[in-house]
């Protein structure tokens, strides 16, 4: 998979892209993730790329050149790039671009999982009072945010979106179930989204506060029934909408 990042920030990507899963799945070849400062694209000696809206109003808003021109480089580079990845999303090779904005759809693991099927995201991150709406009207597939808060920019959503679809991955992870048994992955009878179930490691009694003697038990069979029962629970008590929602949703 590629992964392009349009910003006028590329430092803050430095950190999160540098460690864990996504540092690996990059050293696999699995993924490339490339950030861009927008401001390349600039025409003017200055190297804005921002500007007073039309009729009034507060604050600056990304011009749609320097993205258009962006977004076509960005596309153009990718034509001849081969990854370890290709081959499974052979079918997914038009680039798709994202605009992370608040007026976007939450993301969910759904669409991490739709996304994780795509060859080549192109993401572009939002800042000051917005971007020129011919962006999202010509240019963008989907907008997607986050959270319906408001944050300075779209990097850190655009960091969150990365390693949502990332991790999914086929080979990113050490082991295959590993995403298959967390939260999102698991579904009651019924088909609804489940939390997962609380998990517990040594010592197995610690000032008093054991492990559930099931866990320690060996009885996998039961184990498993245990750990539904409690993702089932823990669904219930936390994120009691789930059980109410439909699967799809």
């Amino acid at each position: 998979m590629q992964i392009d990042i349009l910003t006028l920030f590329p430092k803050m990507f430095v950190g999160p892209f540098c460690e864990s899963i996504l540092a690996r799945a990059q050293k696999k070849g699995l993924v490339s993730i490339k950030i861009h400062n927008l401001r390349q694209w600039a025409k003017d000696k200055h190297k804005s790329v921002d500007d007073k809206p039309f009729g009034g109003g507060v604050g600056m808003v990304l011009r749609c050149q320097p993205i258009f021109d962006a977004v076509k480089d960005c596309k153009h580079q990718s034509q001849n790039l081969k990854l370890k990845a290709q081959s499974r999303n052979a079918g997914c090779k038009k680039p798709y671009v994202i605009l992370l904005s608040p007026q976007g759809k939450v993301l969910t693991h759904e669409k991490s999982q739709e996304l994780a099927k795509k060859s080549h995201l192109i993401l572009i991150c939002g800042h000051y009072e917005g971007v020129d709406e011919r962006v999202s009207e010509n240019l963008v597939d989907e907008e997607i945010s986050i959270g319906d808060y408001i944050l300075t920019g779209g990097e850190l959503p655009a960091t969150v979106l990365t390693e949502s679809v990332v991790r999914l991955i086929p080979g990113v992870l050490e082991k295959n179930d590993a995403t298959r048994l967390e939260s999102f992955s698991l579904t009651n009878k019924q088909g609804k989204r489940l939390l997962e179930a609380p998990q517990y490691t040594r010592p197995a009694d610690y000032c008093g506060m054991r492990v559930p003697a099931i866990l320690l038990s060996g009885n996998h069979q039961e184990i498993d029934k245990w750990k539904q029962a409690q993702a089932e629970k823990v669904t219930k008590d936390k994120r009691p909408e789930f059980m109410a929602s439909d699967s799809s949703e």
